[in-house]
């Protein structure tokens, strides 16, 4: 017998709250065959399932799209719109399908648009009909309603910093078997929490929130266990699903998944509290960074492009700046402008430039230096998981004692490769600015002496109360006081 598995991705986390849409030609897209070639011996959730559905034996392969983008802005209506039509349409080409497996990070939002995922799974569910669909989704994830109901199971990380992807995608693709096989019968319970959560308790290995994720895998252990997951979202996807969530599946046993999901719903709860970040302001981060010997890493959670802002923050490039800095530094910024000042200028020419605020003038104000053209690159390098990047015209400049990786456009700062591959290894310096909240973690704490988290504007800071929230469940901790128990 052989089965033919349809295979999908649609993958971008969004910040509303960043000023710049995302556009369809920022999308990394993939078709037919050419996805097999991108992901295979990738660490990715399509690289895991494939494995298994190879090992299995009894699988064919359907590829249609697989699209992912640079967590960004909201997606442009008519972006969008082509986004999904896109891959609806290459699903209603296939024939015969007997399963699907989709591949979503589950953040995801247009500008008119707040559920695009629940949407594709709907379309999907709807030109499919009655067959298994299983859909892997990050821990970020804005449960919507619409996903619970449109997949027979969802699949969510259960590390973060994100190490899991591949292992997730063989998850899925087990739970696609068991479907397959008859011998899963899923019975699904979530239990929505009224809770926004940021800061190092998150840490899976070392926070409390990790203690939720092991009774999410004990549940899995168990001999009804399908997939259990805390679905804690992106907090700046300010959609009206965003909220936490605790997702449990069981293999036809609706009091056993209950009674998980509320147990672990209450662990949540009660630890609300510890699950918010502390931030130090950015002159005490100068003061720690002079005075500590080895490798300073400063997170700008709050321009992370790994969380969707928009990457042209200058804040801390002007802290530097105004305190007299003489340390070696390494900053990266998006800056288009800049990025073809320095092209136009070539390789070791003095230019007069601005750098930042291209993209969310709102929030930052250009700031003029006189720089050094160091190197110039296309922008192409590969990031830690095996998947291609690309910042497109790309400039090293140097300002006195500062590297600065200008990029046109924006990328994941949250490995040594985005700066390695562009000829900037971060353990030559004292100070490297890294985009990400806590996902580069897994590639710094080895080599950093002190990791500081500075309190910066940005559209996706940790300090919540300082963004504009409109349509997030509320009440909501900890934007409101007093949230009434949802026990």
């Amino acid at each position: 017998m052989t089965w033919r598995v349809l295979i999908a991705e649609v993958k971008q986390e969004t910040s509303t709250f960043n000023p710049m849409p995302t556009l369809y030609d920022e999308f990394r897209i993939y078709t037919g065959e050419d996805i097999f070639t991108a992901y295979r011996d990738t660490k990715t959730e399509l690289a895991g399932a494939f494995d298994i559905f190879d090992e299995d034996g009894r699988i064919e392969l359907v590829p249609t799209v697989a699209a992912d983008c640079v967590s960004g802005g909201p997606i442009a209506t008519p972006d969008l719109d082509r986004l999904l039509g896109e891959i609806e349409a290459s699903v209603r080409l296939q024939s015969s399908i007997d399963a699907a497996y989709i591949c979503l990070h589950g953040a995801m939002a247009g500008a008119d648009e707040g559920d695009p995922e629940g949407r594709l799974l709907r379309n999907l569910r709807e030109i499919l009909g009655d067959i298994p669909l299983v859909a892997s989704l990050d821990l970020h994830c804005v449960l919507t309603d619409r996903m619970v109901e449109h997949a027979d199971i969802l699949v969510p990380y259960h590390t973060y910093p994100h190490t899991d992807h591949y292992e997730t995608g063989q998850r899925a693709a087990r739970n696609l078997l068991g479907l397959l096989d008859g011998t899963s019968k899923p019975t699904v319970a979530r239990v929505k929490l009224p809770m926004l959560v940021r800061g190092d308790e998150l840490l899976t290995a070392t926070g409390r929130f990790g203690e939720a994720i092991r009774m999410c895998q004990d549940v899995e252990a168990t001999e009804s266990g399908l997939a259990a997951g805390v679905i804690i979202g992106n907090a700046f996807t300010d959609v009206p699903a965003l909220q936490s969530s605790v997702l449990v599946t069981t293999n036809d046993d609706a009091e056993a998944a209950l009674e998980a999901a509320e147990r672990i719903g209450k662990f949540m709860w009660e630890n609300r509290e510890l699950f918010q970040a502390k931030l130090t302001s950015l002159e005490e981060s100068i003061c720690q960074a002079n005075e500590t010997d080895g490798l300073v890493v400063f997170s700008d959670a709050a321009d992370a492009t790994a969380s969707g802002a928009s990457g042209d923050s200058n804040a801390i490039l002007k802290g530097l700046l105004a305190s007299g800095f003489l340390k070696r530094a390494l900053i990266p910024i998006v800056d288009a402008p800049a990025a073809a000042a320095a092209f136009k200028a070539g390789v070791g020419a003095t230019i007069d430039v601005s750098l930042g605020g291209t993209r969310d003038p709102g929030r930052f104000e250009p700031v003029a230096v006189t720089a050094r053209v160091k190197s110039l690159h296309d922008g192409r390098f590969t990031y830690e998981n095996g998947t291609i990047g690309n910042g497109d015209q790309t400039a090293v400049l140097i300002v006195g004692s500062m590297h600065i990786l200008v990029t046109q456009r924006p990328v994941y700062v949250v490995g040594q490769r985005v700066f390695q591959d562009h000829g900037l290894n971060p353990a030559d310096y004292d100070l490297v600015v890294v985009k990400s909240p806590n996902g580069f973690r897994t590639w710094y704490e080895s080599i950093a002496s002190l990791i500081v988290p500075v309190d910066v504007p940005g559209s996706t800071s940790a300090n919540l109360k300082s963004l504009p929230f409109r349509n997030c469940v509320r009440p909501i901790f900890p934007l409101n006081e007093d949230v009434p128990s949802p026990f």
